[in-house]
């Protein structure tokens, strides 16, 4: 192992060897991912478990990495959004949107993305690089930390990239939030924009997280439009998938639809979309588009929504209409850190 250990950049198995490699018992291992991933600390010295000496003997070799707040705004709507810093210095994003008794919090898995989604403002930016795990679980804890002594109760991937294209560690953050953190996998939600293989590919190798399905089409010609990953993965075989896709008794594949105006909001498309998901079991999320000055797409009149709604429901499916959250503290993806951006290109000036 390096001289200078991240101990946050460690799996479970590597944490349990890095003691070992200490002469330390397994209960001194288990001890510092309670205290990492429960505890929320910050650093060795903070584990007061462990003696003066043990902590100051660690600290020689290790750190505990931790992400640094960049900016934190607040909604009328009670929804926060955080932006953070990496050690590296790219920056990422995290919303947390508190409902009733629960806090969701949702997380990215990419520094930019490279899917190239016409509605979405993250993917106007383009790739950067894909987080490490402990990256991605990190925003966890550093939001815990922040709301103390409130916590985080459900986690939505569901932020800046596409967790499948950054497949093993996404993998790997899923096990540390379920095993590590304690988190229930009912509480967890992956939402993919449907790269077919590794959603196949997904129920073998993490745990058994909710899915989410970014569908925003019901023809080819539009969806490939909008999301350049149809192209490769189109309607008919996303949808196979969705099919094939393992599901334990009473779970659901959720598909979620961004209302664009004049795009894909019509009666004729909410008709063809309950066809398309006949025979799967799934609810459906309808979000009306939310506006960013980088789209040129509109948002659907409240009536076209409602109606849409209605097509679907009528046919004894779930859908669910999720309004937009912290419009005005420029909650969609991207928009944070792109507003960071662009002050250090004007402190430049």
């Amino acid at each position: 192992m390096p001289a200078n250990i991240d101990l946050k950049s460690l799996s479970k198995a590597d944490v349990y060897r890095f003691a070992a490699e200490r002469g330390l018992p397994k209960y001194r291992a288990n001890q510092l991912l309670h205290w990492m991933y429960e505890r929320n600390v910050r650093s060795l010295q903070e584990i007061t478990e462990f003696s003066k000496a043990l902590r100051n003997g660690l600290a020689e070799g290790s750190y505990i990495s931790n992400l640094e707040l960049a900016d934190r705004q607040r909604s009328k709507d009670g929804t926060e959004k955080f932006l953070f810093s990496l050690e590296d210095g790219q920056t990422v994003e995290s919303v947390l949107i508190p409902d009733k008794d629960r806090l969701t919090l949702c997380i990215s898995s990419q520094a930019g993305c490279a899917m190239g989604c016409g509605f979405c403002l993250t993917g106007s930016m383009g790739l950067v690089r894909n987080l490490k795990a402990h990256e991605i679980i990190d925003q966890i804890i550093s939001v815990n930390r922040l709301i103390a002594p409130g916590r985080v109760t459900n986690i939505v991937l569901m932020g800046m990239g596409e967790p499948l294209a950054n497949f093993d560690e996404v993998v790997e953050a899923l096990w540390r939030m379920t095993g590590l953190m304690g988190i229930s996998k009912r509480r967890v939600t992956l939402s993919t924009s449907g790269l077919v293989p590794k959603m196949l590919e997904l129920p073998a190798k993490a745990p058994d997280v909710n899915l989410a399905v970014s569908l925003n089409a019901t023809t080819d010609e539009v969806r490939s439009r909008i999301m350049p990953v149809n192209r490769t993965y189109p309607i008919k075989e996303l949808l196979d998938a969705c099919r094939r896709y393992p599901l334990k008794p009473r779970r659901r594949i959720t598909f979620e639809y961004v209302l664009i105006g004049g795009v894909n909001d019509t009666r004729t498309d909410a008709k063809r979309l309950v066809k398309l998901l006949k025979g799967i079991p799934c609810k459906v999320n309808l979000i009306p588009f939310n506006p960013h000055d980088r789209s040129g797409m509109q948002r659907p009149s409240e009536e076209t929504v409602l109606a849409f709604q209605k097509i679907i429901s009528d046919s004894n499916m779930t859908v669910l209409i999720r309004e937009s959250r912290g419009q005005d503290i420029l909650a969609a993806c991207g928009q944070l850190r792109g507003k960071q951006k662009q002050k250090k290109m004007e402190g430049r000036g």
